[in-house]
């Protein structure tokens, strides 16, 4: 199971840490806010503490956490301190939350490797992007239907779309496969699959259909 960590506990911090602890992930979330900290204390493991000091982070765990989202929204200063902690820490993956373009050019400069400019509402589906161990990349294109990238499900490997009879499985239909390249070091190319084309295990597939059929996949 992922760990989580996310620092902050306001209006996007903690719409994200219930929507992935619904979706059965461990989260970690840290705030000097009390009274936030004892509301998120209902569904996830909530600490009062002040992200911009780098020891708080160390003795809380953030340091075993898979991936940190720094989800600190007027406080600049703050964010930017707090990112870099994670940094420092070795985070392997922090994902941090800006407020203007220049506030996200700042926050990949110190060591951000995913910044995003959310809403209430993306809070939702960042936490599905996290939780689903399957799906790689994700765009909502309208409300109930979606895009994403995924891996071929088990059971499909090694056999063609008509006889893994992926679209009654699933109800999602393949767009397009990105294939690896013999040569590790090129990108993948980008097949337009017939019936007959067989899927490999290591083959990413561009899907598209109901969001509930994708959050079945995880």
């Amino acid at each position: 199971m992922k760990r989580i960590g996310i620092i902050g506990a306001g209006r996007f911090g903690m719409a994200l840490a219930e929507s992935l602890t619904n979706a059965g992930t461990e989260v970690l979330l840290i705030d000097r806010n009390r009274p936030a900290i004892q509301n998120a204390s209902e569904f996830a493991t909530a600490l009062q503490g002040d992200a911009t000091q780098p020891h708080v982070l160390e003795e809380a765990g953030f340091g075993e956490c898979d991936l940190v989202v720094v989800a600190i929204g007027s406080n600049i200063e703050a964010s930017m301190m707090a990112t870099a902690n994670c940094k420092e820490l070795g985070i392997p993956n922090v994902v941090a939350k800006a407020t203007s373009e220049l506030h996200g050019k700042i926050l990949r400069r110190i060591g951000a490797d995913t910044v995003i400019y959310p809403d209430r509402d993306s809070a939702h589906r960042l936490a599905r992007a996290i939780a689903n161990h399957d799906v790689i990349d994700f765009l909502e294109v309208s409300e109930g239907y979606s895009i994403a990238e995924i891996d071929v499900p088990d059971g499909m490997r090694g056999k063609s779309l008509a006889d893994s009879d992926f679209r009654n499985a699933t109800g999602l239909t393949v767009l397009c496969i990105r294939r690896a390249d013999a040569d590790p070091a090129k990108p993948r190319t980008v097949v337009i699959p017939r019936a007959d084309a067989v899927l490999q295990s290591d083959d990413k597939l561009i899907v598209f259909g109901e969001t509930k059929k994708l959050d079945g996949l995880s």
